[in-house]
């Protein structure tokens, strides 16, 4: 029976793979990449020389039909993200949900590992039982009325956000939130990973001062103050 398994990889530092990735990724006839660039540099780390072909939220129909002709043949895939778990926040779940559709057969498996709003929960010393995950925040539409929203929930939120629109999503959330706890976590589990927590206003403060803060991918939760 072929096999779709779903393979986190690292989000930073390459030695956060699990042994059972490294042998998927060894063992598969292809391994589908949001940019095969960046997965094989990973690929090198770890001596793998599996075939790669890129999938990602720009690939055409085609892409797909030619992914579920190579599973009919019997073939096994892995489906990486440049980093994290695939298939969250990720066009990879589209392929699940039509792979499980067109081929009930295939075996669908995870094997977990990094996930950067897990890792971001972990050292922001937060006590939260549940929270709302919104991804990647629309540029435009609907914006406010999502931090509207963070605003009226008792649940801790959680986003990511590039550097280039921190400053935005910090003014928004000076105006919707002024009294909640924000953290924000960069840079995970890279040489210069950091921690910001307070108001929204004293962590754009901080960046203005320290401006080089504002560089590499970000996770930030808002929550009720402590």
């Amino acid at each position: 029976m072929s096999t779709l398994y779903i393979v986190a990889t690292p989000i930073g530092n390459l030695e956060d793979i699990t042994l059972r990735a490294i042998r998927i990724l060894k063992e598969v006839d292809l391994v589908l990449c949001e940019d095969t660039r960046v997965t094989k540099k990973l690929l090198r780390q770890y001596e793998i020389d599996t075939a790669t072909m890129s999938y990602h939220a720009h690939s055409k129909i085609t892409k797909e039909e030619k992914i579920i002709a190579f599973l009919e043949e019997g073939k096994s895939v892995a489906l990486v993200s440049d980093a994290g778990t695939p298939a969250i926040s990720d066009p990879g779940a589209m392929l699940v949900q039509h792979i499980r559709n067109e081929l009930p057969d295939v075996k669908i498996e995870s094997v977990p590992g990094p996930s950067a709003l897990t890792a971001a929960f972990s050292i922001a010393g937060i006590p939260v039982s549940d929270f709302t995950f919104y991804g990647f925040l629309p540029h435009k539409k609907g914006r406010q009325t999502l931090f509207q929203e963070i605003a009226e929930s008792k649940r801790a939120a959680i986003f990511y956000e590039s550097p280039h629109r921190i400053e935005k999503a910090l003014t928004s959330l000076q105006e919707f939130c002024p009294n909640k706890t924000v953290t924000l976590v960069r840079e995970l589990t890279k040489i210069y990973e950091d921690v910001l927590q307070g108001s929204a206003e004293s962590i754009m403060e901080t960046l203005k001062e320290f401006p080089e803060k504002l560089r590499g991918e970000m996770v930030v939760i808002v929550s009720e103050q402590k």
